[in-house]
């Protein structure tokens, strides 16, 4: 089904009331509950709230707790850190309710959330448990928690019911409006489509908030906004064509061009006659990395994870044509892999934990937006359940997938009490080391990926453990990743530790994300493919960013283009979507001199002008540069 125009409006719409409806619900809970008022900024002292009971007395703590941390992570004052606990359940909510219908529409999952009370599961489930639960909406509601609760082995960043982003859950009467809206014909057939997720995550935020915010600041004031002014979903012929030209064509030269997505990448420029220089081993697949660096609800991956899995499908036809060993590993800086046929028993075992492998090998994707991370885990966790849905795989026979590769770029923990407290917890060594990384991610809800750790972490090393040599050594990184080691574990047990309070445990997990983005800035990637932010750069890293890219500094967009080409290995390629003024503006001369036509080499290019992202004003153009050193 094509998302044209008027099937994207439909949606908004339904986006839209969904989305208010949940905010003026958790609005009205804040306020009559749990004693905090987001319209005011007020909040009522714990002992205060009288009329609650224990359950809800906790939750009115750990909203609280919550409230602290963001205040403290980003400097915001109380009534803008309520109105990012209100967005966030509310966004959370419709994500998760989104995510069931999704899922249904695959046959991945009984309906629950389709017909509401009179979904099948829970008919099911009502007939098993009588009427211990109570009355009908309190028992869908332990349904649906249920099923959140299975769900949260695999995405516990969405299902996670004791996550800060969703604690609260609609009353019934404002259950039932948006599942009726959620089940509406009008949107009945957008359920099965790959791309919904996304253009859900796109319509949360309303054209008129982003024009409210670029006519307050040309620039944006903080990683919000950012984010918010640069959510345009790109089409999905850009992807193909973005995707097939990078992923696809270094697939294509590194099989001699004896690869069938020769002629499943429509899009791939080839010519007829054309064949690529062979090298002397084809790539294992569980080396080769691809990047979004702006991943939103993670477009770019979806497609790739298609071609992914042809990839995988062809390097074990090689593997059994040329045999053990002739699938390279050393050159993605994976020596310690067996190849494929000594790992699997056979074919069959081999693809069916080929999904698992692209998700846990292949994607990464980074975004400032932590709910981007939540849609984009969401999706690829999808897209590898249909991928075993179509291959008839039965849910007990699908291998776990891990956490993956999508890291949000949150702020480091900012409490100077717990920081100490948990500081006290290690050697001293350790404790050194995990304050000056916290040093080292500052700025990080605003740059993301930009922030160049990995030129950091070397002296940083060395600085604190000491040198063993004149340069930088494989023993220095070795203390590094002992060091790191420690740490995890540290912050993992004290988030979990009785002691800690909920506040200790969002410090540990925000700490835990910094480490999360410290390694994936250690990668070389094959693949960088994104659609960027650009215009003016954040207020408050615009120094920092001006004097780390300072042939890219005019506008965000390049600097993206300069990053992505500095994480890739040499004949790496990049594929982007941006303005196409960057390529005759005087402005951008010194990109397109040392950026552009010095570390890049132009492979291809579409210009595609107007109209191409959504309501953005912009001419587009979608390219393709080979990394050149």
């Amino acid at each position: 089904m094509a998302f044209d125009q008027p099937t994207r409006n439909r949606l908004q719409r339904f986006v839209t009331e969904a989305r208010d409806k949940l905010e003026e619900e958790f609005t009205r809970q804040l306020q009559n509950d749990y004693g905090m008022d987001p319209a005011s900024g007020t909040v009522t002292p714990l002992e205060s709230l009288r009329r609650i009971d224990d359950q809800q007395r906790e939750t009115a703590r750990i909203l609280r707790d919550t409230l602290a941390h963001y205040c403290a992570s980003s400097d915001a004052d109380t009534k803008a850190g309520l109105d990012r606990i209100k967005r966030e359940q509310a966004f959370t909510v419709l994500n998760r309710l989104a995510a069931f219908r999704m899922a249904e529409a695959r046959g991945l999952l009984i309906e629950s959330v389709g017909n509401g009370y009179q979904a099948k599961g829970f008919q099911l489930y009502s007939r098993l448990a009588g009427a211990g639960l109570g009355e009908t909406g309190d028992a869908y509601r332990v349904y649906l928690q249920s099923v959140f609760d299975e769900l949260s082995q695999d995405l516990p960043g969405l299902f996670d019911r004791y996550s800060p982003q969703g604690r609260l859950f609609p009353r019934e009467a404002a259950l039932l409006q948006v599942l009726a809206l959620i089940n509406h014909g009008e949107i009945e057939p957008l359920w099965a489509e790959d791309e919904t997720i996304g253009w859900i995550y796109q319509y949360f935020n309303s054209k008129e908030e982003r024009k409210a915010m670029r006519d307050a600041s040309p620039a944006p004031r903080n990683s919000r906004e950012l984010a918010v002014r640069n959510q345009f979903f790109t089409p999905r012929y850009v992807v193909e064509f973005l995707v097939d030209n990078t992923l696809g064509r270094l697939w294509f030269n590194w099989s001699d061009g004896q690869t069938s997505l020769r002629d499943r990448c429509k899009y791939l420029l080839v010519n007829p006659d054309e064949a690529p220089e062979p090298l002397r081993r084809l790539r294992d697949p569980r080396t080769i990395k691809l990047l979004d660096p702006a991943c939103g609800s993670m477009h770019f991956g979806l497609y790739a994870f298609d071609l992914f899995q042809e990839i995988y499908r062809e390097a074990w036809e090689w593997e059994q044509t040329h045999g053990a060993g002739a699938l390279d590993t050393e050159t993605g800086g994976s020596p310690d892999l067996k190849p494929l046929s000594q790992t699997y028993a056979d074919r069959d075992a081999f693809l069916r934990d080929v999904p698992r492998l692209i998700i846990e090998h292949n994607i990464y994707g980074v975004d400032i937006d932590p709910r981007a991370a939540q849609i984009a885990s969401l999706a690829l966790w999808l897209r590898a359940q249909r991928a075993w849905h179509e291959t008839g795989v039965k849910a007990k026979d699908r291998p776990q997938v891990g956490q993956g590769h999508v890291v949000a770029a949150v702020a480091p923990p900012a409490e100077v009490d717990l920081r100490k407290q948990f500081m006290e917890e290690l050697g001293p060594l350790d404790a050194e080391l995990f304050e000056q990384t916290l040093f080292m991610l500052k700025g990080l809800p605003e740059l993301g990926v930009l922030l160049q750790v990995e030129k950091e972490l070397p002296a940083l090393i060395r600085k604190i453990f000491g040198e063993h040599g004149p340069m930088f050594s494989k023993e220095d990184m070795a203390q590094w990743q002992k060091a790191e080691a420690r740490l995890r574990k540290a912050l993992t047990d004290y988030a979990r530790a009785a002691r800690s309070t909920y506040q200790g445990r969002l410090f540990a997990e925000d700490a835990l994300q910094g480490l999360r983005m410290i390694d994936l800035c250690r990668e070389v990637f094959d693949v960088v493919v994104m659609n960027p932010p650009f215009g003016a750069l954040a207020t408050r890293t615009k120094i920092q960013v001006t004097k780390a890219y300072p042939n890219s500094k005019n506008d965000l967009l390049a600097v993206f283009v300069e990053r992505g080409l500095e994480v890739l290995r040499k004949n790496g390629l990049i594929g982007a979507i941006t303005s196409r003024t960057c390529f005759f503006l005087s402005s951008y001369r010194s990109w397109r001199e040392n950026v552009l036509l010095r570390l890049g080499r132009p492979e291809a290019m579409a210009d595609l002008g107007l109209g191409v992202m959504d309501d953005a004003m912009v001419e587009a153009a979608a390219y393709v540069l080979e990394k050149q050193q």
